[in-house]
């Protein structure tokens, strides 16, 4: 496929980005449309703007550069014609196809997980949200710390075992950066008590807990808004909200529950991010029931995006707390897209958190499914 240069570049950090994505023989068409589109949404949530895109149909990888010699000669026409100064692929890179590719275009080269974690860096605020993104970030950079280190350890290691100073300087990074996530890791054990005393409170207490999860940007904030009429940041923009917001909701009959939003997921969610955020997810497992937040989009779309949560739910050992799945942004959905969303999922609760459509039905099952 050609490349597609974009007439109008978004505002941002000043940097331009050539997206390029690789589709393999086990991908369809429609599949790396929506997961481009994604890391384009991504781009522009970090502040970078698009100047093109590129796909290229292989096989398999090009173990060296992903693309291949023909796909890497367009792509530095299009660096050439747009001036762009940094490349994202769409598929994760090995240490070596990320140096041999920076080598290449003589510009920054990233694939989709460093932009998550970028956006992540940009959107903690607390405390706790900075050092779980910071530990991800470590977790990412460590086997990746070569480049200088590696051309200064061929200066040789002198007599006998004495190390050369490049492999000596690799070390001493490692070992600063292990140091480091040790003591990251510590800080959210503290925090970790903490929190878990606050949620024995809220268990002595009695409270029934329930969390909102999602697709990130499928409107969990705006619904904790409706239905806490809380004051949690509303952004359209992917991962606007990091933290665990907490929110206690008086339901029908007096009756107090606790309400729980957390972290979007996204395709291709870096395990460094779900590991360090384990402790903010583990608000998740603790739930007694969970509201799974859809985004109103097409059929195929909204299958995708399920089972992405659905994927990192197994991961926290929390597939089999019951849940609802609560479809938003009614009011704008295409009524033919929504009566076969309905079709397929007769159990969903169809609401709009702006108008209020719909969330008074979903009040009311949340009431049934409470225990006693």
């Amino acid at each position: 496929m050609a490349s597609r240069g974009n007439e109008k570049n978004m505002a941002g950090s000043g940097e331009k980005a050539v997206l390029v994505s690789v589709q393999l023989p086990d991908m369809s068409d429609p599949e790396v449309f929506e997961s481009l589109k994604e890391l384009k949404a991504l781009a522009l949530t970090a502040g970078v703007s698009v100047a093109a895109e590129i796909t290229q149909k292989r096989k398999s990888f090009n173990p060296a550069t992903v693309i291949g010699s023909g796909k890497m000669r367009e792509l530095h026409d299009v660096i050439n014609r747009t001036g762009a100064d940094l490349i994202i692929f769409d598929n994760e890179l090995t240490v070596t196809q990320l140096e041999r590719l920076q080598n290449e275009v003589r510009s920054k080269v990233m694939d989709r997980t460093a932009l998550i974690l970028d956006i992540f860096a940009q959107h903690a605020f607390t405390r706790e949200g900075k050092t779980q993104v910071e530990l991800a970030q470590l977790s990412y950079l460590l086997p990746r710390i070569r480049g200088k280190g590696i051309e200064l350890s061929r200066m040789g290691g002198g007599i006998g075992t004495r190390r050369g100073p490049g492999e000596t300087k690799l070390e001493v990074d490692r070992r600063r950066i292990r140091k480091r996530m040790k003591k990251l890791e510590d800080d959210l054990a503290h925090m970790e008590a903490v929190r878990l005393t606050q949620r024995k409170g809220r268990t002595r207490a009695g409270l029934f807990s329930i969390c909102l999860v999602g697709y990130t940007n499928s409107g969990k904030s705006t619904l904790l808004n409706r239905l806490s009429n809380a004051h949690v940041l509303v952004e359209d923009m992917l991962f606007s909200t990091l933290d665990s917001t907490t929110r206690k909701v008086k339901l029908p009959g007096g009756r107090n529950v606790l309400l729980s939003d957390t972290v979007g997921f996204i395709n291709k969610l870096p395990h460094e991010l779900i590991a360090a955020f384990r402790s903010t997810l583990e608000v998740v497992r603790e739930a007694n029931l969970i509201l799974h937040v859809i985004e109103t989009e097409y059929l195929d779309i909204v299958r995708d995006r399920i089972m992405a949560v659905d994927s990192v739910l197994q991961e926290l050992h929390s597939s089999g707390i019951p849940q609802i799945k609560v479809i938003t942004k009614a009011d704008a959905a295409d009524p033919v897209e929504q009566d076969r969303l309905k079709s397929n999922f007769p159990e969903a609760c169809f609401v709009s958190s702006r108008s209020g459509e719909g969330v008074n039905s979903l009040i009311r099952r949340i009431s049934d499914e409470l225990p006693g």
